[in-house]
């Protein structure tokens, strides 16, 4: 069956092609595009045309409609939604899908009443995920967080309850008012996605993020997080007072729980494990690797920093870069990016041997390494 020159089929096609009516497909050959040889399919499919091996016939009707929007495009979205709702926070809110996207954990430390669970509600609603909050208290037991079995009279056996660490975003408000033992009930769940009850291992639903909330002023009364369960904690942000602008909008605007209760979802579980998998595939050179060990290794040597900081931070800071590099549209890291979420990453990593602060130690360090 001839053809316009240059304009040959994919050998796949031969069968189809060679079983129909050639007057046919030379007629319409000028509307379908010769490179697309998927369109060429859905043609002799539409036209009713059945191949020897293809029982079935796929109409226009029939092909699922492409989804509005790849997940990056609708991110953009999301962020806008959530700034939308936490006035004057946006580098707040940037820096926590950041670790979202990176497949971390995110501790917000702040005085009460400045939207530390409003951004939780705010992201829950805007990503669609299924969204539970834990008040912690000095009597809440570790149950109370990862279920527990009851007995079922019906059946004559244990049934497990699951508890509120089975949701996709989790609001872990004032942290620091459990008892150690308490706290210790997140550990496993937040480094490897499972609970263990009664022996058993059980998997948590995938996205999962937990968002925790402690107040640094009023610590009577409170159980310091312990180094070992804040180095879980990818990212560690304040949100700060609002300055004057954001304030006025505040104090005149709606009411921020009536806007979350109006948000609808921008993505969905789905799309957040597809935008964490182009986070994993951002390229980082050996020169940006070179400058994030640089900045480990002047952690580990500095004066006044006891304990700098472990390859485990090195990979947290990696993955936050990459995130931020790919919230900045690019798939490639640059050392701003690093810059931009060290502080977050390190700053409640490092032990200080002196009175400085764990931020202005971060910081420190930013401006004793050199971008090479």
């Amino acid at each position: 069956m001839p053809f316009p020159e240059g304009m040959q089929p994919d050998r796949t096609l031969q069968p189809m092609l060679s079983a129909c009516d050639g007057e046919s497909v030379r007629r319409d050959w000028a509307r379908i595009r010769p490179s697309a040889t998927c369109g060429i399919v859905h043609f002799l499919r539409e036209s009713g045309f059945r191949h020897p091996m293809d029982q079935s016939v796929v109409t226009a009707t029939e092909m699922p409609a492409p989804e509005r929007g790849a997940p990056r495009h609708r991110l953009d979205a999301a962020l806008a939604q959530v700034n939308d709702v936490l006035v004057g926070k946006n580098l707040a809110v940037r820096m926590a899908f950041a670790c979202l996207l990176a497949g971390g954990h995110l501790l917000v430390e702040d005085v009460p009443g400045v939207g530390k669970t409003t951004l939780a509600h705010a992201l829950a609603a805007t990503l669609g995920l299924s969204f539970r909050r834990i008040q912690f208290t000095s009597d809440l037991l570790p149950s109370d967080i990862v279920g527990v079995s009851v007995f079922d009279r019906e059946s004559d056996s244990f049934r497990f309850q699951p508890g509120p660490i089975f949701a996709q975003l989790l609001l872990a408000d004032e942290i620091n008012r459990a008892t150690p033992k308490t706290q210790s009930a997140l550990l496993e769940a937040m480094a490897e996605g499972q609970v263990t009850v009664d022996g058993a291992s059980r998997a948590l639903q995938q996205p999962f993020f937990v968002i925790a909330t402690q107040n640094p002023l009023d610590m009577a009364g409170t159980y310091p997080l312990p180094d070992s369960q804040l180095d879980r904690f990818m990212l560690r942000i304040a949100l700060d007072y609002p300055n004057a602008e954001a304030e006025r909008r505040l104090l005149t605007g709606e009411d921020r729980s009536r806007m979350v209760g109006r948000l609808s979802a921008c993505l969905t579980g789905a799309d957040i494990q597809a935008l964490r998998l182009q986070v994993r595939a951002v390229t980082a050179s050996p020169a940006l690797l070179d400058y994030v060990q640089a900045l480990l290794a002047a952690s580990r040597r500095h004066h006044e920093i006891r304990t700098g900081l472990s390859p485990r931070a090195g990979l947290s800071l990696l993955a936050c870069a990459r995130a931020w590099a790919l919230l900045g549209d690019r798939d490639f890291v640059l050392p701003e990016d690093v810059q931009a979420v060290f502080t977050g990453v390190a700053g409640h990593r490092l032990i200080p041997s002196r009175s400085a602060t764990r931020e202005a130690l971060a910081q420190a360090l930013l401006e004793s390494v050199a971008v090479e």
